[in-house]
């Protein structure tokens, strides 16, 4: 779905408006099917308990089928073939991965040879480094894999190699020295992390990178902000110092969680920006906005996902072991890898794997072998290496970055090191882990058994070294304000964030006559499009309602709205579960062909005929909601131009995803002061689908709002909906914008608007009533119960209540609410109506601030809401239908109910 001159992409489904070959869409799908053939699957697998730290697994030997005569002639002259063959496929387990000797080498039966052939293979697949690739589907990445490990290996440049880890190790000496008993969660025993990196940047260079964005835990961060984001040491260190408190209060994060921007220099001299990703104490919820980013930073780059184009931005993601192998968001975001919705050309991931998390040794951990073992459900390469053979390390980085850009593929490098302190340092591991730490304790640092296995006096760069960080740290400890470690890009200097101003508002009515063009334009399909008889008539009752003879309902008011955007270049990117046709059957962006299953995008077919040609991305999503509104907060943080959406099933499944709402959406300008003007789309609304399908949890996001950090809305009709949409493409003014929709008032007359409304100025964050002029009481809701309200009214034959939309919770429209209540002098009572129990929906959050408008101009103020509950809503549609009489009765009738 994108404008044509991205179309060449094969990783994206490409749609087709009237002049495009039909065929596209199948040939795609076809080339898709069939680059996805071909898996196959070695070995069995049982229980081994033997060893704890083999964890569990062990391999039985194939038993073939009785060869002929023919076979067994052939077999005689392929031993090597066959030998090598075997330790292919087998030879990781029996690896020496472990510095410190405790993860052992795996006895298999299947790598039961002797003899010089053996030998050999057995040298270059059990050293070191072991790759576990013959589970890949295609041969020539087999072969490409196979040639690397058996042909000859490149030099290491091992002065530059010493270097790197003298540098590495030093810094955390110094830290260690200066700031006793303060965390910094140090790189030591993994330091070899920093060559590592430092291959993968110098070969992503070499294939055109341009942009980095890397995403890491703690471990190891400030080392990697350092060396590999390339800040001064003064910068990073600054965060230990006490330096003016107020240039932070309030606000800011620990030293350990912020990110960083800097220009890595490759070996050939090519600059490459690094995005180091901040990231806060849920380890694995920065991959999918890592993820986001660089999808957003590849969008930027014409010609769309052709390789050429994904090697300009490398994504390097580094784990933890334990988070690695336990926390779920990454199993969603792996399996985004591949998805044209997601994809963005292969990412890098490795593993600074420790052996251990927190006191939690991987026996407790995982149940595989190894933590990397989960990518394995994926077509993609592990390559295992020993972090103290800095020679193998930089090797493996080269090959991983050079897979990465050759195939287009993620690829996991488990670099397999120990942890020299606790999880912190001021934690004593020998608590829990004596004799692992008794180990410890006597084992040299990396730089110091390098220098003496390569013969190279590392004397005097050790020295100058050290004299360089002190004098560092001298530095930091002067400054007089914590400084900033990184930089807004710039596509970010036409935007706003921190408190709204009023200059900010915009316009957001269209000309009647704008409409209708627009109207034309989503309604027409190409010539021979095979359209679904309930599509016909939907199409015929949209153009009568974009020219006046209809009402608009809400998914012709989003269409729109979506379509003006568009045609004035602004781009649009929709993701969700079902969003392409609409959890509720009211959207239909993506027509199917019902001969042969083609899709067409009207609002693409606006976006290429616009002067701008914005992207027009409108995809159904993985069944995902922490990893996929993840990467599409990531993708707002680097295209603020875009109005980009994220829609929940049902509200509540937004549930799964609260890591995300809570760490980044909610907290990360505050924490980071890093904007992003992400949408949810949550349907919400009480309709006695029982407790799972009636409530988005309204209150949690208005319990998460302060100092303007979201908005939170519930437009009340087609029309405010249409508004809010283009207020917030076209404001300036960049906020998470929280969404709660409808269900049953999709389609609802009393929630349609006629096409007039579309033409006024602006969204009315509180909307009066245009039916009650001198009101005696007056009711205030959102959202659905507000209509049901007015319903009720009707049917009572009320004259004397007024009833208010409340469609923007938060920041709460206090001058509006107040020049709505002036309106009725006469007015005694202000009732707050809610649908959802006491305990939940805005009660808590509006309550006290009503009150307030209240007491000050003398008025009386109670509420109506069902009782607290624990759970959202009861799960029998009767018991919905009487507890949904009695509350709008209650509203007409209470006189001090609270």
């Amino acid at each position: 779905m994108r404008p044509a001159k991205r179309e060449k992409s094969s990783k994206l489904v490409e749609f087709w408006s009237t002049d495009t070959d039909l065929g596209v869409f199948t040939d795609v799908a076809a080339a898709r099917v069939a680059d996805r053939q071909g898996f196959e699957f070695y070995g069995k697998m049982k229980c081994w308990k033997a060893d704890p730290m083999a964890h569990r697994t062990t391999l039985d030997a194939e038993r073939g089928a009785k060869p002929t005569k023919a076979q067994k002639k052939a077999a005689n002259g392929a031993d090597r073939e066959r030998i090598f063959e075997a330790f292919r496929r087998w030879g990781y387990l029996q690896a020496n991965l472990d510095p410190l000797g405790f993860l052992k080498p795996l006895e298999s039966p299947d790598l039961d040879f002797t003899g010089e052939i053996a030998d050999e293979a057995r040298a270059l697949y059990c050293g070191t480094t072991g790759v576990d690739f013959m589970h890949l589907g295609q041969p020539e990445r087999r072969r490409w894999i196979t040639e690397r490990m058996e042909g000859e290996q490149p030099v290491v440049n091992q002065q530059k190699v010493l270097e790197r880890l003298v540098r590495a190790d030093l810094f955390e000496n110094v830290l260690q020295a200066r700031y006793l008993g303060t965390k910094r969660f140090s790189l030591e025993g993994n330091t070899s992390l920093i060559p590592l990196l430092d291959a993968m940047l110098d070969t992503a260079g070499e294939h055109g990178a341009v942009e980095c964005v890397m995403a890491m835990s703690h471990r190891g961060r400030l080392n990697v902000m350092v060396h590999t984001a390339c800040k001064t040491p003064h910068e990073v260190v600054a965060g230990f110092e006490d330096v003016d408190p107020r240039s932070v209060l309030g606000a800011g994060d620990v030293k350990y969680h912020i990110g960083a921007t800097g220009v890595y220099k490759t070996a050939e001299g090519k600059e490459i920006e690094i995005h180091l990703v901040s990231n806060p104490s849920h380890l694995e919820a920065v991959d999918p906005v890592a993820m986001g980013r660089v999808r957003a930073k590849l969008t930027r780059f014409e010609g769309g996902f052709d390789r050429d184009v994904t090697n300009k931005v490398v994504p390097i993601i580094m784990h933890g072991d334990a988070a690695f192998a336990g926390q779920g968001i990454w199993a969603e975001t792996m399996n985004l890898a591949d998805l044209d919705a997601y994809t963005v050309g292969g990412s890098i991931h490795i593993i600074v794997n420790n052996l251990i998390g927190f006191t939690t040794r991987p026996i407790q951990e995982h149940s595989s072998r190894f933590a990397a073992d989960l990518a394995k459900r994926q077509n993609i390469p592990i390559f295992h290496v020993n972090a103290e053979d800095p020679d193998a390390v930089v090797r493996v980085g080269r090959m991983a970055a050079e897979y990465r850009a050759t195939f287009g593929s993620d690829v996991v490098v488990d670099l397999i090191g120990y942890r020299r302190h606790g999880h912190s340092e001021v934690d004593d591991p020998t608590i829990t882990q004596p004799l692992l730490y008794e180990r410890i304790k006597n084992h040299p640092q990396l730089w110091k058994i390098y220098a003496e296995r390569t013969g190279i006096d590392a004397t005097k760069t050790m020295e100058s070294v050290r004299a360089e960080y002190e004098t560092e740290q001298v530095k930091a400890g002067q400054l007089k304000k914590i400084p900033h470690l990184r930089q807004l890009p710039k596509y970010w200097s036409a935007y706003h964030r921190g408190a709204f101003k009023p200059e900010y508002d915009v316009e957001t009515g269209l000309s009647l006559e704008k409409l209708g063009e627009i109207t034309d334009a989503l309604v027409r399909v190409p010539q021979g499009f095979h359209v679904h008889p309930k599509i016909v008539k939907l199409l015929e009752q949209r153009a009568e309602m974009g020219h006046g003879k209809r009402a608009l309902d809400y998914g012709f008011a989003e269409a729109l709205a979506f379509g003006s955007l568009l045609e004035e270049g602004t781009p649009l990117r929709l993701t969700g579960q079902d969003s392409q046709r609409g959890t509720f059957n009211q959207r239909h962006a993506v027509l199917i062909d019902t001969v042969n299953e083609w899709g067409h995008v009207p609002l693409a077919a606006i976006a290429n005929s616009a002067a701008a040609k914005p992207f027009c991305e409108i995809h159904n999503s993985s069944l995902s909601e922490a990893g996929c509104l993840g990467f599409e907060y990531g993708f707002s943080r680097d295209f603020p131009e875009a109005l980009v959406l994220w829609e929940a099933q049902f509200g509540d499944f937004a549930n799964g995803a609260q890591v995300i709402i809570d760490q980044f959406i909610s907290a990360g300008e505050d924490k980071w002061d890093l904007p992003a003007g992400i949408v949810l789309l949550l349907p919400h609304g009480y309709e006695g689908q029982g407790p799972e399908h009636s409530s988005a949890r309204l209150e949690r996001y208005l319990q998460l709002a302060a100092e303007e950090n979201i908005q939170v809305c519930q437009p009340s009709s087609a029309a405010q909906y249409f508004h809010m949409l283009r207020r917030q493409a076209r404001r300036p003014w960049r906020k998470p914008l929280v969404v709660f929709t409808p269900k049953s008032m999709l389609r609802h007359p009393d929630a349609s608007s006629s096409i007039e409304e579309l033409t006024q100025p602006k969204f009315l964050q509180l909307v009066p009533d245009r039916e009650v002029m001198d009101a005696k009481r007056i009711l205030i809701a959102s959202g659905k119960v507000g209509h049901e309200l007015k319903a009720e009214r009707k049917r009572r034959k009320d004259a004397t209540t007024a009833i208010f939309f409340l469609d923007q919770l938060y920041p709460l429209p206090r001058h509006e609410i107040g020049a709505a209540l002036d309106a009725h002098p006469n007015a005694r009572e202000i009732v707050w109506v809610q649908e959802e129990p006491r305990n939940m929906g805005p009660f808590f959050y509006v309550m006290p601030r009503l009150t307030q408008i209240a007491h000050a101009r003398g008025l009386s103020i109670r509420s109506v809401k069902r009782s607290a509950s624990a759970s959202p809503a009861t799960g029998s549609a009767k018991a919905h239908e009487l507890e949904q009489k009695t509350l709008l009765s209650l509203a007409f009738t209470t006189t001090n109910a609270q």
